[in-house]
């Protein structure tokens, strides 16, 4: 599990890169220079892993975009020691982002497949992005043992937003989801009050579709 100055480098420029797109977050740009994304994708892919390009990682799922993730990590206005749900564990590498801003991160996967492959990478990184929990379970539902939580982010694409996850999100919390069926259109709640919820809408995105009671 190498991690070269060529590795470096590349994360360098594809930072540059986001910059140049739009994210002006100074953590969420840190973090990304620090992660060593090619860990994450199948060594085959490892020349192209800084390139802003989602990526196959198995069980039909993909990792994200380099953009994709740093665009919802923004919206999430993450601050140490929050709590932090994620929905799709997926490569761990939105994981590490959320826990190298200094969240207490609780991911919820579907697939045992890469619940398992990913609790393992993320225990051996020399980096600190050790989750508080990984589970294995239906995101649709997500943790309600652990909630309420200061922020949710769903990196699949929704249908509907999930009535469970809207009620563990603390007032002021924010939740980022994907909603749209073949399409998704990127999302921001943030909980107003225990009925009221104010809503923002973002560009188009495309994410492999959020599954409810399947793993």
């Amino acid at each position: 599990m190498k991690d070269t100055n060529k590795h470096q480098g590349l994360r360098n420029l594809l930072v540059k890169q986001l910059k140049e797109k739009g994210i002006t977050d100074k953590n969420v740009l840190d973090a990304i220079a620090k992660i060593p994304r090619h860990l994450f994708i199948d060594s085959s892919f490892e020349n192209f892993a800084y390139q802003d390009k989602a990526f196959p990682i198995g069980a039909d799922q993909t990792i994200s975009q380099p953009y994709t993730v740093a665009f919802q990590t923004e919206l999430l206005q993450v601050e140490k020691e929050h709590k932090v749900l994620e929905i799709g564990t997926g490569s761990g590498y939105q994981t590490a982002v959320l826990c190298l801003l200094g969240a207490k991160v609780y991911s919820v996967e579907r697939q045992n497949e890469l619940f398992k492959k990913t609790k393992n990478l993320l225990s051996k990184l020399t980096i600190n992005v050790i989750p508080k929990l990984l589970s294995f379970g239906d995101g649709y539902k997500g943790l309600p043992d652990y909630a309420p939580f200061d922020s949710i982010i769903v990196t699949a694409g929704a249908p509907v937003i999930p009535q469970a996850l809207m009620s563990q999100l603390k007032i002021g919390g924010r939740l980022v989801i994907p909603v749209g069926k073949k399409e998704q259109i990127m999302t921001l709640l943030v909980r107003k009050n225990e009925t009221q919820f104010e809503k923002t809408e973002f560009g188009d995105f495309k994410f492999v579709p959020l599954l409810e009671n399947k793993n």
